[in-house]
């Protein structure tokens, strides 16, 4: 997946600014995609270039102008190219796996320190889209939302970050019980 799409993809919905899309991408698409905010300005600004984006002056009072851009025809069509075509897997690439992969080498206390602070971000994050989750569903249950509400791709995509981050902090949990576990085992023998 390129940038392109999933800026094209925060902008299906309403039209935004740069600002606002680098804001959507935190709160929206950060589960599985990270951008700069550098980053999203130059898409937008090749996207527009390329015709898939349009973009429009908003003159405002006391404060600076600015550009809201929408999806263009040209712009949905290379979205529904991109969705056609066989998603790649995912490959995992984190710090703290490398670090746990040499646990049997490293210093088990500050290991365990870095186990017990990511698993404090997940509990953070997964409870961050649990409260993004109850606000797309309002008043309704879940699985009366999944088949009747507006929009259902930005909840499935939430609630795939709120698994991700609930799997996450899981094995965080595991893996501080069973470096805990063998230190206390080494200790006695």
């Amino acid at each position: 997946m390129a940038l392109r799409h999933a800026v094209l993809a925060a902008l299906l919905d309403e039209e935004l600014s740069g600002y606002q899309v680098t804001k959507a991408f935190a709160a929206g698409v950060a589960n599985f995609w990270h951008a700069l905010p550098q980053q999203v300005y130059a898409e937008l600004a090749r996207l527009e270039k390329e015709g898939l984006v349009a973009g429009r002056e908003v003159v405002q009072e006391a404060r600076p102008n600015k550009r809201l851009f929408r999806v263009t025809g040209e712009g949905l069509a290379e979205l529904e190219s991109f969705a056609s075509a066989a998603a790649k897997p995912s490959f995992l690439r984190e710090d703290l796996l490398v670090q746990v992969q040499a646990a049997d080498h490293l210093d088990t206390d500050v290991l365990i320190e870095r186990l017990t602070e990511r698993y404090a971000f997940a509990e953070a994050k997964a409870a961050l889209f649990e409260e993004q989750l109850r606000a797309m569903r309002g008043e309704r249950g879940e699985a009366e939302f999944l088949l009747h509400g507006a929009r259902v791709g930005p909840y499935l995509t939430c609630r795939r970050g709120r698994d991700f981050e609930r799997a996450n902090r899981d094995w965080c949990r595991d893996a501080v019980e069973v470096l805990r576990a063998r230190r206390e085992a080494w200790a006695d023998s």
